[in-house]
């Protein structure tokens, strides 16, 4: 999977037909925009409550119906719906209640989802993943569409596209710990000419990992230049290798000096080093 530099900004994921989509905007085109913030929780042993709030930034009513999903994320980063865990992976869906489960909102009303941990007593150490999701009820009758006359010979059938959000929920229990080193670091040309470098993000321990990427190309005088970012970048367990590759900036003479990818995460306001790589250039 590609990132280009606004990387995973805003960063949700886009069900169409059943079919798991991508894309780079906080904003969805259907039954109104709806914006979702924080973009994920996690639950330690000192939060039993969290609330969620969804805006709808557009000039419709929407409606969604919120429920949870499993997902499996692939080495590529991108995803697939499972039913049962993959060996090492546990579902969080059954240590929590959400209120409500059907909302509306008219244009520009907003909404808080409330998320509450239960039966944590019954909880083994790890780490549990399930991902909440925001489904959106299409309405029955398009604007615009004509109804078919009963006089028409031929039946005539609308596809009605079903789109939704979801943010991932993670509960951790007891000792927790993660590692992350970079591997494979690769720079290329892509087309001949869009510049970007590959890097595998190898996690290990009991938890996902949850990040920042940077790249900096550094010159032998010490000048560092910011080439590329990538905001939200996730490692999630049971997983432990994910392929990246990302755009860099145009305009730079990557024939020397070295490039310096740094991976960091937000603890409390303060940015955590979780791993770090150089790739010489020549």
């Amino acid at each position: 999977m590609l990132y280009n530099k606004q990387g995973l900004k805003n960063k949700i994921k886009l069900f169409l037909l059943g079919v798991v989509l991508i894309v780079s905007s906080m904003k969805l085109k259907a039954q109104g925009d709806l914006l979702i913030f924080p973009k994920r929780l996690v639950f330690d042993e000192t939060k039993k409550s969290q609330t969620i709030n969804l805006s709808n930034d557009g000039k419709d009513t929407s409606r969604y119906i919120v429920s949870f999903i499993q997902v499996r994320m692939k080495e590529d980063g991108s995803f697939e719906n499972i039913t049962e865990p993959d060996p090492g992976q546990y579902f969080a869906d059954p240590y929590l209640r959400i209120f409500p489960r059907k909302v509306v909102l008219g244009p520009k009303e907003s909404q808080v989802i409330k998320v509450q941990l239960q039966k944590t007593e019954q909880m083994a150490p790890g780490e549990y993943r399930s991902h909440l999701y925001f489904r959106a009820i299409p309405d029955v009758k398009p604007l615009g569409e004509k109804e078919i006359k009963k006089e028409d010979a031929s039946i005539s059938v609308k596809l009605v596209p079903v789109f939704g959000i979801t943010i991932p929920i993670i509960i951790r229990k007891g000792e927790t710990t993660a590692k992350v080193s970079l591997s494979n670091l690769t720079f290329q040309k892509f087309n001949d000419s869009i510049p970007l470098i590959k890097i595998d993000f190898n996690r290990s321990g009991n938890i996902s990992v949850y990040g920042d990427i940077k790249v900096n190309l550094v010159l032998a005088n010490g000048k560092s230049t910011k080439v590329g970012e990538v905001d939200g970048f996730a490692v999630y367990t049971p997983g432990t290798l994910r392929k990246c590759k990302i755009e860099l900036k145009k305009g730079i003479d990557y024939s020397k000096g070295k490039l310096v990818v740094s991976f960091e995460a937000t603890a409390e306001d303060k940015s955590v080093k979780l791993a770090e790589a150089l790739l010489e250039l020549h």
